[in-house]
């Protein structure tokens, strides 16, 4: 593969920087987090025009038809201003729909999320939070081809936005007889809530079902058989959200770096201490490595899907284990201020602790990755 980004992809990401720069900086991203919608529909829909909410779907459908490389360009970018949107639970959504979804499904739910009409988000743990088929354990209860459902589904990205929602279900008795059905936010039965958050730039919910009937037209792929793609989606999952945890510890670094040049102690910036410049070294160090890691796992996604697995877990689980502690540290460098709702240093402490667990913390991807080394 090349390592390099295309000159395409370079003009994508000046773009989305000056755009996100210019319409959501820090203050702006603070007063939208604060919202109880917690996104701008104004902005979500300036990205449906650029483009972006429909990247990865297929033209055909309404979308740019590129891939997951481009993908993350994009998501390092809105990582690095901590944007508020749903933008990668409706990537999820729309990545599912078009890998999984007959033709009259695409065309049915692919042109809306892609025009920003939609909010989609997928819907796959529960409350023991397994990312294993023994973790799903909603069970669908057959009325001829269609089922019912009724449950509970747990760590919802963005549930109470989303108005489409991918959900997995046990549809039969054995150990991986695993659906995918599509539900609305408007189907009787189904009731979706936000849950605190330490990082109010991205909301989590439960999605509540009650007798929640659903059409056989509804059930993507084949029945009994969704887990490979369930599998696949919670390592797209990671991608994405590794790709974000770039962006958003780059410009931790760069903040920390700045503060460190410009504070002032016994005469000199703080900078010029070693007690000082080793760690932001350290975290340059990690950073890199990471992204290196992360750049190679997006590319397997589209090109050389059998890697994906032990490349996302490698990626994710040094992303894991680095970028919290890079956030503990950038607040000890910037002393007790560093503590403060005031400063915006803390705000990328909080998204680290968001980003950890999410779709595997460290040591669910390392222990994957010794488990597929054959140990």
């Amino acid at each position: 593969m090349n390592f390099g980004f295309t000159e395409e992809q370079e003009m994508l990401r000046d773009q989305v920087r000056k755009f996100l720069d210019k319409r959501c900086p820090i203050p702006e991203v603070r007063k939208i987090s604060n919202t109880k919608p917690g996104y701008s529909a104004e902005l979500w829909q300036e990205m449906a025009s650029l483009g972006w909410l429909g990247l990865t779907i297929p033209e055909e459908f309404g979308g740019s038809g590129l891939g997951w490389v481009d993908m993350v360009v994009l998501l390092e970018e809105t990582g690095r201003t901590l944007y508020p949107s749903p933008f990668i639970s409706n990537a999820l959504a729309a990545t599912v729909i078009a890998e999984q979804g007959n033709s009259e499904q695409k065309q049915k739910w692919l042109p809306k999320l892609a025009d920003g009409s939609l909010i989609g988000t997928v819907a796959i743990l529960e409350a023991d939070d397994h990312l294993d088929p023994s973790g799903i354990q909603l069970q669908a209860h057959e009325e001829g081809d269609d089922v019912i459902l009724s449950g509970e589904k747990h760590f919802v990205s963005d549930a109470a936005q989303a108005a489409l929602f991918v959900v997995a279900c046990r549809t039969g008795s054995g150990a991986e007889d695993i659906s995918l059905v599509v539900i609305e936010s408007e189907t009787e039965g189904l009731k979706s809530t936000d849950c605190i958050n330490m990082d109010q730039t991205k909301r989590e919910g439960m999605l509540t079902l009650s007798d929640v009937y659903v059409k056989a037209d509804a059930i993507l792929g084949e029945r009994n058989k969704a887990w490979p793609a369930i599998a696949r989606l919670i390592d797209c999952g990671a991608v994405a959200v590794t790709a974000e945890m770039i962006g958003a510890a780059e410009a931790a670094l760069s903040i920390t770096t700045q503060y460190a040049k410009d504070r002032i102690q016994f005469g000199s910036p703080i900078g010029r201490y070693q007690g000082v410049k080793h760690p932001l070294a350290d975290m340059y160090v990690d950073i890199e490595s990471f992204k290196s890691l992360l750049y190679y796992a997006s590319w397997t996604v589209d090109e050389s899907p059998d890697e994906l697995p032990r490349s996302i877990s490698l990626a994710k689980a040094y992303a894991s284990e680095s970028f919290p502690r890079i956030g503990v540290d950038c607040i000890q460098l910037h002393g007790a201020i560093g503590y403060t709702a005031e400063y915006d240093i803390q705000l990328f402490l909080k998204r680290s602790k968001w980003a950890r667990p999410k779709f595997g913390d460290a040591d669910f991807h390392y222990d994957r990755v010794a488990t597929l080394g054959g140990v």
